[in-house]
């Protein structure tokens, strides 16, 4: 079993609300120069949810079931930076206003660009839901660390999903059940960036053959993957035997340099953690979320 330091860490209350869905103005072109004109970020998304594919959709960035923010026209000030970091992969959240007052749900990631944090709601919570409703979230998560393993850094996750992961300790190492294994020269948007604690970075998908030769075309929305040679320690960046541990948390898209987007979880700038393929490795499955939600979740 994993030691932590879970007991000394923060629980702290943010709150939100559901962001109005971004529209176009004019054609987007993609990365072989077609337009294009799609839903893309914010809402609530009725049939988007975590353990769907992430790729198929005709949509751009589609962001699985709720997006939440703090302030719509301040997006990229403190406030709003501190509504993504505390957001925690796996952290409840409440709902405390309208029909659906008092439902629970679960964050499911935070998307940079867009600075929204992600929630899965049941289906008949989603039918109470309106974009004016305030949810609370209890952030719990940052600051958590290995207690054996002092080189490999934890971000955005809820301690309490950590330890449902099914991630073996083995000697100095730690192996962690994903269910892909993504190339290094595959990380595209996001990559450089140097806030750990919020938001996501993009697989680029322009070489569809390559994408699909890998297999990894069949990704899923919540799927927990590694990304080779990526150094998340203290920003994005390529390290030759690094790893990073991500969640996948939104759909694919049709920009150059874009896809689906993978926040992270655990990373070390040495080979410290290995990857075992699990295609039972996604935050749904795990948490009974999402697609695999139960009738009375």
């Amino acid at each position: 079993m994993l030691r932590t330091n879970e007991k000394n860490l923060i629980m702290m209350s943010i709150q939100g609300k559901i962001a109005n869905p971004g529209g176009p103005r004019a054609h987007s072109v993609d990365a072989e120069g077609k337009p294009f004109l799609l839903p893309g970020t914010g809402g609530i998304v009725y049939n988007v949810k975590v353990g769907d594919p992430a790729f198929g959709w005709e949509a751009d960035h589609i962001e699985p079931c709720v997006s939440t923010i703090l302030d719509e026209k301040d997006r990229y000030d403190r406030p709003n930076a501190g509504y993504n970091f505390y957001a925690c992969i796996g952290n409840e959240a409440i709902i405390k206003s309208g029909d659906a007052k008092g439902k629970r749900g679960v964050v499911t990631g935070h998307h940079g660009g867009a600075e929204h944090v992600l929630i899965d709601f049941p289906d008949d919570v989603l039918e109470k839901l309106s974009l004016d409703d305030k949810i609370l979230i209890k952030g719990y998560g940052q600051g958590l660390k290995l207690i054996d393993y002092q080189e490999i850094a934890v971000y955005n996750i809820d301690p309490g999903l950590l330890h449902k992961m099914n991630i073996k300790p083995v000697r100095d190492k730690i192996r962690v059940p994903v269910t892909a294994c993504i190339p290094a020269e595959l990380m595209g948007s996001g990559t450089g960036s140097l806030m750990m604690g919020a938001g996501d970075y993009d697989i680029m998908t322009t070489d569809r053959d390559f994408i699909k030769k890998l297999g990894i075309d069949k990704i899923r929305l919540g799927d927990i993957v590694a990304i080779l040679d990526h150094d998340n320690l203290y920003g994005r960046s390529f390290r030759k035997g690094a790893i990073t541990i991500g969640v996948v948390i939104h759909g694919d898209c049709r920009y150059a340099g874009h896809g689906p987007g993978v926040s992270t979880i655990l990373t070390s700038s040495k080979p410290l953690i290995e990857p075992v393929i699990d295609p039972e490795a996604n935050i749904a499955k795990i948490l009974k979320i999402g697609r695999f939600r139960t009738k009375r979740g």
